[in-house]
């Protein structure tokens, strides 16, 4: 009890055969398993698939899908970039601050992170390529101001739950504002 064109526009769009399809951005949010706000960028052609999967994920995790502005409040957007090689700290510290970063972070492996404003990242990370230093990753993302921190315990717990979501097909990116501590 079907019209015929429906069938056929079905039949066609799931062999691929329909040109342009309409795929549209999407963040969902909602909080993991120990409180942890996490958001997850979606591109989809079917948002109520999308929905439907990452709140699955979410629920199975022990985590609750949230509404808009949930925890999205909690991330700022930011350029982020990375040095693996932390032999050169003053030369990054200096072009850092010349070209207008906020902030610059020793980590505990040995890496330096560069955080600066969306506006200027470009200019900052052609400065530190002029600057003759070599970047292990750039880009622009979200980070929290409100980190939780994790023991290894529940952060594995967590990790799973990531894992989840970064293998569901819409899923562009995720983000959380989990600490996970080393309890060796």
């Amino acid at each position: 009890n079907m019209p015929k064109d429906t069938i056929e526009r079905a039949r066609a769009r799931g062999a691929g055969g329909l040109e342009g399809g309409n795929f549209e951005e999407i963040r969902y949010e909602g909080y993991g398993p120990s409180g942890v706000a996490i958001l997850v960028d979606c591109l989809t052609d079917n948002r109520n698939r999308s929905v439907a999967d990452v709140r699955h994920v979410f629920n199975k995790s022990g985590g609750n899908l949230g509404t808009d502005g949930s925890v999205s409040y909690m991330f700022k957007k930011v350029g982020l970039v990375n040095f693996n090689d932390s032999s050169q700290e003053d030369l990054v510290m200096e072009v850092a601050l010349e070209a207008g970063a906020e902030d610059v972070i020793n980590n505990d492996d040995g890496s330096i992170d560069v955080i600066v404003q969306p506006d200027i990242f470009v200019d900052l990370k052609e400065a530190m390529v002029s600057a003759g230093l070599k970047l292990s990753s750039a880009e622009i993302t979200l980070i929290s101001d409100q980190e939780l921190e994790l023991t290894l315990e529940k952060g594995e717990v967590l990790l799973k739950m990531l894992d989840l979501l970064e293998d569901l097909d819409d899923v562009q990116k995720v983000y959380t504002n989990a600490s996970i501590r080393d309890d060796s």
